[in-house]
């Protein structure tokens, strides 16, 4: 009798550090989607999708973010150099998550329609994903996230310089990178100015808010 073989030990990185310049420095991963902080519901899709570790870097206003996940089994860290870009966040995370690591997912705290069941799928692309060591959505030749990788990709960039990441590794490992390509807008989908909220809400018919405000 055979056996199937073990599913890989899943980590994920949320990237929730950034300044938010074109929102006026609010923080986007307070934004609420039909009444949930778009970090709260990141974090909930991927631990319903399997996820078994999960941390979540902060960087602007972290005390107020850090707030809205406190029930979670979340470890959240604070980047300090997160005015340094989205690359310094990723290495924090990466260098937060525990050894015992298969594969790491990378998404972004901003993603308004990203659900359980986009994760799922993009856990199973991997599952299949033969040789390669890295799976990329891509929509309409836009590169999405979440982003999926092995413990030995992460080990690589965090081996390199500062200014190393995700998407540079990816870059300089084609010839191992599955592309998912489909028409999931869930995957690109992610709110970086007022305009944006107002799009999502009558685009999809959700409800884009910041807290505290109708």
């Amino acid at each position: 009798m055979t056996t199937s073989p073990a599913a890989p030990v899943l980590g994920a990185v949320v990237l929730a550090a950034g300044q938010a310049r074109r929102m006026g420095g609010r923080p986007k991963p307070l934004i609420e989607r039909d009444g949930l902080p778009l970090v709260r519901r990141v974090v909930l899709a991927l631990v319903e999708a399997g996820v078994r570790e999960v941390v979540v870097v902060l960087g602007h206003r972290a005390d107020e973010v850090a707030a809205v996940l406190a029930d979670l089994a979340v470890n959240c860290v604070v980047n300090e150099a997160h005015a340094a870009g989205r690359v310094s966040s990723l290495r924090k995370g990466l260098a937060a998550l525990g050894p015992d690591i298969d594969a790491v997912v990378v998404a972004l705290a901003d993603q308004p329609l990203l659900e359980a069941a986009d994760v799922s799928v993009l856990i199973k692309m991997y599952e299949c994903r033969g040789a390669a060591r890295a799976v990329v959505p891509r929509v309409a030749g836009v590169r999405g996230h979440p982003v999926m990788f092995d413990s030995g990709a992460r080990e690589e960039i965090l081996a390199r310089d500062a200014g190393f990441g995700a998407r540079q590794w990816l870059d300089a490992h084609p010839a191992e990178v599955i592309w998912f390509d489909c028409e999931n807008a869930h995957y690109v989908e992610d709110v970086d100015s007022p305009e944006d909220l107002r799009r999502i809400a009558q685009h999809y018919g959700r409800s884009m808010r910041w807290p505290g405000y109708a």
